[in-house]
């Protein structure tokens, strides 16, 4: 079995970096996180690697995961934040990084642009170049006009591999609460997604989607949709740390959680979601740690 892979895991310092997201809705974790936090949780649960994720659309965030990823041998990989409006710029920032442990660029989307801008041409010169080089695009998509556009970028560069955080922010609390409507929606957009075969997703972000007192029955909805339309070998699990204490006591206790919706896969299918899909889409070398 791969090692066990954290697909989705962040760093931050407010104190340095601007986070837009940072509002008095989320001030629990308003904090400076780093991976020595959790050292000792993540060698508890196994976890090997880590994949570590922009967490805000800026440089200063990508240059605080690069050198956590120097400190740290258990990062495997970052994925970084270029300007992909900017094709020129975002270019001659990644050659900057060409010797950096980045294996994908990301884009959160909290910006307050209309999400039709990254269907613009400045920015399809830009999935050109990740394409090139070997990069993912990995994307939120917290809406459901942006959930659609993750299908039409994917059709669009068919040698691209997209990446959808947090599954496309399933609607969980609703579903909890009775609410259908919102769930039938999320869940047809979720089918059209995974119908473009270079789509690959995320379990992430689940437990916050959830809401507070969730349990792992909360979430199996959204992850047996999810297996249901993407199959194991392109789904990743990923703890969304430390954002996922907003509804977390613990890395452990949101881990186990998540870890616990994929027990009754078979071993080559769990092991696929624990840490093979991760290690083959970001190309993670095996002897990182």
């Amino acid at each position: 079995m791969p090692n066990v892979v954290d697909a989705h895991l962040q760093v931050w310092n407010p104190d340095s970096v601007h986070y837009p997201w940072m509002t008095a809705e989320n001030a629990g974790v308003h904090h400076t996180y780093r991976i020595p936090d959790i050292e000792d949780q993540l060698a508890d649960e196994d976890v090997a690697w880590v994949v570590l994720v922009q967490a805000a659309d800026n440089r200063a965030d990508s240059e605080l995961m690069l050198f956590q990823a120097l400190s740290s041998p258990r990062v495997a990989g970052v994925v970084a934040w270029v300007p992909l409006d900017a094709p020129d710029d975002a270019a001659t920032q990644l050659d900057k990084w060409r010797r950096e442990p980045i294996v994908g660029i990301g884009h959160r989307g909290h910006d307050g642009r209309d999400p039709d801008w990254l269907l613009d041409a400045a920015v399809d010169d830009s999935l050109t170049l990740l394409t090139e080089r070997r990069l993912t695009l990995d994307l939120t998509a917290h809406t459901p006009t942006a959930l659609a556009h993750v299908a039409t970028l994917a059709e669009n560069h068919p040698k691209l591999t997209v990446v959808l955080d947090h599954l496309g922010a399933p609607p969980l609390a609703a579903l909890r609460a009775g609410d259908r409507d919102g769930w039938s929606r999320w869940s047809a957009l979720l089918g059209a997604v995974a119908q473009m075969p270079n789509v690959v997703a995320k379990l992430s972000g689940l437990t916050t989607a959830a809401g507070a007192g969730w349990t792992p029955d909360h979430l199996r909805p959204a992850v047996d949709r999810a297996l249901e339309v993407f199959g194991p070998d392109r789904l990743m699990l990923g703890s969304d740390w430390p954002y996922a204490l907003l509804e977390g006591d613990s890395y452990a206790q949101v881990w186990h959680g998540l870890r616990s919706t994929v027990d009754q896969l078979g071993d080559d299918d769990r092991a696929a979601v624990l840490g093979g899909t991760a290690t083959q889409v970001y190309g993670l070398p095996f002897d990182s740690f």
